[in-house]
């Protein structure tokens, strides 16, 4: 290796590496139950990734390292997955609420998630300004409609639900609700979701509402629930 690939080449190649490390510590911090403190770890992994590959990018630039340049773009490779997830971050155009339902005027009501949320949690209180937000937001959402009967759309209800992999902590078959826990993907985070069977004149009315634990953002994951389920209780009725 020649003198001008020495530490200035090969360190920032280190620092990628660590900030690369920040990402899962960040993860598994949120898991442990400090979700702030670890997604904080996780905006500054991606943050410093960032910060570096552009640094590494104009060093890759500059006449004195023009022979290193394969070496540069090597060891800045690491740095991608962290600046790519806050990119993405910044990109999404998700409103500031954690709040959803498919029935704004009226929301189904949960009755057994209160006791599991805990005191530190989002209130699960109506907030006219939160249904604006996801009317705007979210127009696309709305009450499912079956032409199966309540008690047919509530068993098939009950089974999408596990399908999609929720802990149900609620049936109640004679009043039409089920309630259940949905954990995110990669942070684990817990939201509480209530599913709402009615009689229609047509067959039933399948409403849900899906609430964050906790953070003020859910960058549109219980919007993107309510859809899969939708999506999955579709399929299974034409079958």
């Amino acid at each position: 290796m020649s003198e001008r690939t020495g530490p200035w080449v090969r360190w920032p190649g280190y620092l990628a590496w660590a900030f690369l490390a920040l990402l899962p510590i960040a993860v598994l911090t949120v898991r442990s139950g400090r979700w702030q403190e670890g997604l904080m770890l996780y905006a500054l992994g991606g943050l410093l990734s960032l910060m570096l590959l552009a640094a590494m990018a104009l060093q890759s630039l500059l006449p004195r390292w023009r022979g290193d340049r394969g070496a540069i773009v090597r060891r800045a490779l690491p740095a991608i997955p962290g600046a790519v997830l806050l990119v993405l971050a910044m990109l999404d155009d998700a409103p500031p609420i954690h709040d959803i339902t498919t029935d704004t005027d009226d929301p189904p009501p949960f009755e057994t998630a209160p006791a599991l949320r805990g005191s530190d949690s989002n209130s699960l209180a109506i907030k006219a300004d939160v249904i604006a937000r996801q009317l705007a937001a979210y127009p696309d959402l709305g009450t499912l409609r079956s032409p199966r009967p309540a008690a047919g759309s509530y068993q098939l209800a009950r089974l999408t639900a596990r399908k999609l992999g929720w802990e149900i902590t609620r049936e109640d078959p004679n009043a039409g609700f089920i309630e259940a826990v949905a954990s995110t993907r990669i942070m684990q985070f817990k939201d509480d979701v209530v599913i709402r069977v009615r009689t229609d004149a047509q067959g039933s009315l399948i409403d849900l509402r899906s609430v964050s634990r906790v953070g003020q953002s859910d960058l549109g994951a219980n919007a993107q629930r309510i859809r899969a389920f939708r999506g999955a209780f579709l399929d299974a009725l034409e079958r």
